[in-house]
């Protein structure tokens, strides 16, 4: 490719391994590396099959300190910070002038904390958090919405059309991850009710087949219902983003309202509707498990 870029990815998990491959497609230089041995030495001998040379690093510091851009995908704010900030951070090694790229979904105040980190290094920021789940890492349809200044995000954007499907400039440092935080209560509040709806279906004894049918083609649909109506009648909820993250991201998000004096009522019910679920031991199933904290009917039709 014409612009080859050095890039350091950190994190290597269901999300970021994919991306990173697709970056390597795309022809840039890559250094990754990840907190777990096991895990990137999945991604590398998977990578090496697929006939991708990316190298592997021992530290965050090691990995970015040659890098023109150095990406991150992991799983929280203190996973972040430990990967950015820390004696071994990103950061301690970062050449004035890179470029950080961040998918980790945050909260907004980690984003902006971060945002002035790298200011103070000369280093310009983009806070990225993406949606579409494992599915759309892997085939490169990842929605990402962003938050950083203008000069920043024409420099990230043609990087991350490796595995994008779409890229929003929503506003400055932090409105990427208010954003994200928007996403998911969207994504929370239609499963729930999605639920019920299928346990109404099937309590009433409905061919589930000729329901989803019937209500797929007017207002109610939606991506949940077009993707997870079927596995959800068939109890099926291996999908890669656990419950664990979806309560992570809420957390986010009610903490980001109450900042703003907000009031977010049903994104706090169905938080705790997956409490309930994690109570049963539902914890690293996906989000679409929130069906399983309601029984079926036991009327007879």
């Amino acid at each position: 490719m014409n612009d080859t870029k050095t890039i350091a990815f950190i994190g290597l998990g269901v999300m970021g391994g994919p991306m990173t491959g697709h970056l390597a497609r795309a022809g840039h230089r890559i250094t990754a590396f990840n907190r777990s041995a096991q895990r990137a030495e999945y991604w590398g001998d998977f990578w090496s099959k697929d006939g991708l040379d990316i190298a592997f690093a021992p530290t965050p510091k090691q990995a970015a300190a040659d890098a023109d851009i150095v990406m991150i995908c992991v799983g929280n704010d203190e996973d972040l910070a430990s990967v950015t900030t820390g004696d071994n951070g990103v950061l301690a090694s970062m050449r004035g002038g890179a470029l950080l790229i961040d998918h980790t979904t945050t909260s907004a105040d980690m984003a902006r904390a971060l945002g002035a980190h790298c200011a103070e290094h000369d280093v310009a920021f983009v806070d990225a958090p993406v949606s579409g789940g494992q599915a759309g890492a892997e085939n490169g349809q990842l929605a990402i919405m962003c938050g950083g200044d203008d000069a920043a995000m024409a420099r990230a954007e043609p990087v991350m059309q490796a595995y994008a499907k779409s890229i929003v400039h929503v506003g400055p440092t932090g409105a990427g991850q208010t954003a994200k935080m928007a996403n998911q209560m969207c994504i929370a509040g239609v499963l729930g009710g999605l639920s019920e709806a299928i346990r109404l279906a099937q309590g009433a004894g409905l061919d589930l087949e000729k329901t989803y049918e019937a209500i797929s083609g007017g207002a109610a649909q939606s991506w949940q219902m077009d993707n997870r109506w079927a596995t959800m009648t068939s109890d099926t909820f291996d999908f890669g983003f656990a419950i664990d993250w979806m309560r992570k991201d809420l957390g986010y998000a009610l903490d980001e309202a109450k900042r703003l004096g907000l009031s977010s009522p049903i994104t706090a019910m169905v938080d705790q509707f997956y409490a309930d679920v994690q109570a049963q031991g539902g914890s690293r199933l996906d989000t679409s498990a929130l069906i399983t904290r309601l029984p079926k009917s036991t009327s007879s039709q």
